[in-house]
């Protein structure tokens, strides 16, 4: 990996850190960030990480310790996929890439109507889209909207139902979207479309896998290094 993609990938590690903070801030756990990893002592919401990695070869040891393994599904983000956690009780979740798309990057215009959610029964509309039936739209909390980084993008049809939409999380070096959903052809346009005009002078970084990621580079982003998802086995 070079110096210039390594260093997007520490950026892009660190924001996805940081939102995840939020996200277990919003549901009343406390994480902290040390200078390896972020980490939390209790179980974070499901589908969250219990620990992400910022630099390569995290201290193993060290970081299992920070989390709480007894309890079922304790995860860690190995945000370089460089970490052997299969002695500690580990199994691989699911690998994928990092992707980056630069400032500036020409986006393709969209039909529908985008804003940021700005209000709690605005974000449960935009929870229930999201969720599409799956039965964890309660996963996102009134909280999120105060977060001074999270900004949770709404895309309004004609009739205005939300059918697609996505968070960014703002740091001081990258904007990184998460959670994006909608039909493929709509969304992505205009999640960058929003993005474009919020944060014009920072790249977006993000991770995806799988058809997923396929979509995603067609819409101008590029790989820049693998993650790994593990999962505790107990």
């Amino acid at each position: 990996m070079t110096t210039s993609r390594q260093a997007l990938v520490r950026a892009a590690a660190r924001n996805n850190a940081e939102w995840c903070a939020a996200m277990c801030r919003a549901h009343g756990v406390a994480g902290e960030f040390g200078a390896e990893a972020w980490a939390a002592a209790v179980r974070t919401p499901l589908y969250y990480p219990d620990a992400v990695t910022l630099e390569p070869e995290t201290g193993r040891d060290a970081l299992v310790t920070r989390i709480d393994t007894a309890s079922p599904g304790a995860s860690i983000k190995d945000s370089f996929a460089d970490l052997e956690l299969a002695a500690a009780g580990f199994q691989v979740l699911f690998e994928a890439r990092w992707v980056h798309r630069p400032a500036g990057a020409p986006t393709a215009s969209s039909d529908l109507v985008w804003d940021v959610v700005g209000d709690s029964d605005t974000l449960r509309a935009w929870a229930l889209a999201w969720d599409d039936g799956a039965g964890d739209a309660d996963l996102f909390r009134p909280g999120l909207l105060a977060d001074p980084g999270t900004f949770v993008i709404s895309g309004r049809s004609a009739d205005g139902r939300v059918v697609a939409g996505a968070v960014a999380t703002r740091s001081e070096q990258v904007v990184g979207v998460s959670n994006v959903f909608g039909p493929p052809y709509a969304a992505w346009p205009l999640v960058l479309h929003a993005l474009a005009h919020l944060f014009p002078t920072l790249p977006v970084v993000g991770y995806e896998r799988g058809d997923d990621l396929r979509v995603a580079l067609r819409h101008g982003f590029e790989p820049i290094g693998p993650l790994r998802v593990w999962t505790h086995r107990g």
